[in-house]
């Protein structure tokens, strides 16, 4: 048997690259999506460490649902790791949280997000728990260029509105290195671990958006009043606009001995661009 053996409940953007970097770096790797978490099989009865990026629903979690009891009597787990949202402070008027702040959601999704970071801390028990609290996501595939060349892009002007992001590859650096400390049972219902993944540029997205266009050399979008884009948003688009926060995530850092690969969108947007361009070059080259 493997000694580590790694779980990965929703293979999605992120958790599909964590279970990529977790198989390369010598764990044995189980992935199971929306569709497999009522029938897990035995990969539990052998997994060291688990981790889950499914979201809950109106219901709850459902990972924890169908296979709560499951984690919790696991004989050789060591770690757990669960992907929340800083959506989780609720809106702080642009002020600074960090990973001491209290949460306070003021939507039903933060809500439910915080209730899910709970439970996984009852199903934890003594075992360490780390709650990594995600900005927005972006990457490959997951870009500000996507969207420009789609022409959905839209420059939203609301000065000091700020957004944090956190590039995938990121993610996946900070939860293997995470996994990879070794820390010792603790005290049932001790509070977990709270870990922050948020650059250090946190930012008004038209700027974004502008620096994006820059680099594809293309007009940047006319900035639209909020009050005429807040007319045209989904519910989910006005839930992210409601809030205006900064993270800090220094303490994190800290902890995990690491340093983010892309401390800013401008590091970040540049190595995506440069990625898509290798991948067009070899294409056209045939290699």
């Amino acid at each position: 048997m493997n000694e580590r053996s790694l779980v990965v409940f929703g293979p999605g953007y992120s958790g599909a690259s964590i279970a990529a970097a977790g198989s390369s770096a010598g764990y044995a790797v189980a992935t199971v999506g929306r569709a497999g978490i009522p029938s897990l099989g035995t990969a539990l009865g052998t997994a060291t460490h688990v981790l889950s990026t499914v979201p809950p629903d109106e219901t709850g979690d459902p990972v924890l649902a169908a296979h709560g009891a499951a984690i919790a009597a696991a004989p050789a787990l060591r770690w757990l790791g669960y992907l929340s949202t800083t959506g989780v402070y609720g809106d702080r008027g642009g002020g600074w949280v960090d990973e001491t702040s209290l949460p306070a959601p003021d939507s039903d999704r933060a809500r439910r997000r915080l209730a899910a970071e709970q439970a996984w801390a009852a199903i934890a028990g003594a075992r360490p728990l780390d709650i990594f609290r995600l900005a927005g996501i972006y990457g490959p595939g997951r870009s500000p260029f996507d969207d420009l060349r789609a022409g959905r892009a839209r420059r939203i002007d609301k000065p000091g509105h700020v957004f944090g992001r956190i590039h995938r590859d990121d993610i996946v650096a900070a939860v293997l290195a995470a996994m990879a400390q070794e820390r010792p049972p603790g005290l049932p219902m001790l509070q977990p671990r709270i870990l922050h993944l948020c650059d250090d540029a946190q930012t008004e997205p038209a700027t974004v958006i502008a620096e994006a266009a820059r680099l594809l050399g293309v007009p940047p979008p006319p900035l639209t009043p909020f009050k005429d884009a807040w007319a045209t948003m989904s519910p989910m688009a006005r839930s992210f606009w409601a809030a205006n926060r900064k993270v800090d995530s220094r303490a994190t850092k800290a902890a995990l001995g690491i340093a983010w690969r892309y401390p800013s969108y401008r590091e970040g947007l540049r190595a995506i661009l440069a990625a898509e361009r290798g991948a067009d070059d070899l294409r056209e080259g045939g290699a």
